[in-house]
C-alpha cells in the first residue's frame, strides 16, 4: 500500500531511484565479473597460460619482480600482491626501507620463501587465495621438477614465467606487457615500454657500428665482495654480460663461458689483463654480514661507495691490473641485473667506456626522469660509482 502509494504520488522519483538502484547492482556485477575474466597469454618459457585478466591476487614468486609492476600503480603498488618473495628486504634492504617509508601498508604484505626455494609452500599460497603465480624463467626446470606447477594447477592456480635476468635486454619488452595483461594495466606497460626501448635505443643506434677493435675489453665480477674469500664470479653472455655488449666493450667472460654466470680462474684474469674492470654491488648485510661489496643503492653515498670500490681493488692480483692501475674501473648496482631499469646501466656503461661517442647522455638525468615519469618514490643514493 505505501509503494503504491508513493508511486502514484511521485512516479518520477521512484523510477530514477529504482534505476540508480538497479544501475548500481548492474555496474558492481560487471566490476566482479570483469575481475574473473580469462585471458590466454604466453609466457616466457614458450607456454600458453589461462590467467585472470586484471588479478586481484598475484605472487611474486621473487621479490624483486616488484620492480616491474609498481610502475603499473604508481599510488596503490602493493594492492594487487597477495604476497611477495622474501628476497627483496634481504637482498636489497634500501629498496624494500625506501618503499616503505612511502607505503607504511607494504609491511602487511605476505612474506613468502622464493618460489624456487624449499621454503616456498604451495598450501601458503592457496590459502591467500591467490589468481597467479608469477616467477622468473630461470627458475622454470627447478619449478617444474618440484611439483609446484602442477600442484597449483590442479587447484586452478596458473603459474606464468618471465624474464628480467638471463636474456634481460631480449625479454623486458614481452616481460612487462605480459605484466601488464595480468594486471590489467596494459596502458601503463606500453608507456613503459617505449620509454625502456627509446632510451636503449640511444646507445644501441651509436655502438653498433663499432668494430671489435674500438670495444675495449671488460672483466665483470658479479657480486664483488659478497663472499669476501671469492674471486672471480663473472657473467657469460647473458645479463651483465649484455649490457656490456650493447654498451659496446667486449665481456671477458664470454670467452670461457657458456651460461648466464660461472667463476674465472685469478690467474685467467691476470693473463687477459683487461681494459676495464666492473663490479657489480648492493647492500647486501641482512643475507652476508661481513661482506666486502660496495653497497649501491638509494642509501649509498658517493665519498663510501669510492672507498668500498678502492678496497676490492687491493685484493690479491687487482693492484697489478693494467685497469686498476688507469683507473678503468666501475662499480653498478647489481640489482640492476634482474630489473627492467636496466637501460640506465646500460647508458652508464656506454659513457664510460666511450666518453667521446656519449659526451652528450646523461645516465643520471634518465634515472631521475624514470623515477619521475614511472615510479612513486624519488631518486637518492649512488647507483654506480667510479674509482676516479
Amino acid at each position: 500500500m505505501i509503494l503504491r502509494k508513493l508511486v502514484r504520488e511521485r512516479p518520477v522519483a521512484i523510477v530514477k531511484s529504482l534505476a540508480a538502484v538497479i544501475g548500481i547492482a548492474v555496474l558492481t556485477w560487471g566490476q566482479g565479473a570483469a575481475a574473473q575474466e580469462k585471458i590466454t597469454v604466453t609466457d616466457l618459457a614458450g607456454r600458453t597460460v589461462e590467467v585472470p585478466h586484471g588479478a586481484k591476487k598475484v605472487i611474486l614468486g621473487e621479490g624483486r619482480m616488484f620492480y616491474a609492476t609498481v610502475m603499473f600503480d604508481k599510488e596503490h603498488p602493493f594492492e594487487q600482491l597477495a604476497a611477495i618473495g622474501d628476497d627483496l628486504p634481504k637482498f636489497d634492504p634500501d629498496t624494500w626501507d625506501k618503499y616503505l617509508a612511502r607505503f607504511p601498508e607494504a609491511k602487511d604484505v605476505p612474506m613468502i620463501g622464493a618460489a624456487a626455494s624449499a621454503d616456498f609452500s604451495v598450501e601458503k599460497a592457496l590459502e591467500l587465495d591467490v589468481d597467479v603465480l608469477v616467477v622468473t624463467l630461470g627458475f622454470y626446470d627447478k619449478i617444474k621438477e618440484s611439483g609446484v606447477i602442477e600442484q597449483l594447477e590442479k587447484a586452478g592456480v596458473p603459474t606464468v614465467f618471465v624474464d628480467f635476468r638471463e636474456r634481460p635486454t631480449q625479454n623486458t619488452v614481452p616481460s612487462v606487457l605480459l605484466l601488464g595483461r595480468i594486471f590489467g594495466k596494459e596502458a601503463q606497460a606500453q608507456a613503459f615500454v617505449d620509454y625502456y626501448t627509446a632510451q636503449m635505443r640511444r646507445v644501441y643506434m651509436a655502438t653498433n657500428g663499432l668494430k671489435a677493435d674500438q670495444k675495449p675489453t671488460v672483466f665483470a665480477e658479479r657480486a664483488a665482495g659478497l663472499d669476501p674469500s671469492v674471486c672471480c664470479n663473472t657473467f657469460g653472455n647473458f645479463n651483465f654480460g649484455e649490457f656490456i655488449a650493447e654498451a659496446g666493450g667486449f665481456n671477458i667472460g664470454s670467452k670461457y663461458l657458456t651460461g648466464v654466470s660461472g667463476v674465472l680462474n685469478p690467474e685467467t684474469l691476470v693473463v687477459e689483463d683487461p681494459d676495464y674492470i666492473l663490479a657489480t654491488g648492493a647492500n647486501w648485510s641482512n643475507s652476508n654480514p661481513g661482506n666486502t661489496a660496495v653497497w649501491l643503492g638509494y642509501a649509498m653515498d658517493e665519498e663510501k661507495a669510492k672507498e668500498q670500490l678502492a678496497g676490492l681493488m687491493q685484493r690479491s692480483g687487482f693492484p697489478e691490473l693494467k685497469a686498476v692501475k688507469d683507473g678503468n674501473v666501475m662499480a653498478v648496482y647489481h640489482q640492476f641485473y634482474q630489473s627492467p631499469y636496466h637501460f640506465v646501466a646500460v647508458q652508464a656503461l656506454a659513457k664510460w667506456l666511450h666518453p667521446e661517442l656519449f659526451a652528450d647522455l646523461n645516465p643520471q638525468a634518465t634515472f631521475a626522469e624514470m623515477h619521475e615519469r614511472f615510479l612513486p618514490i624519488d631518486v637518492s643514493g649512488v647507483f654506480w660509482t667510479e674509482l676516479n
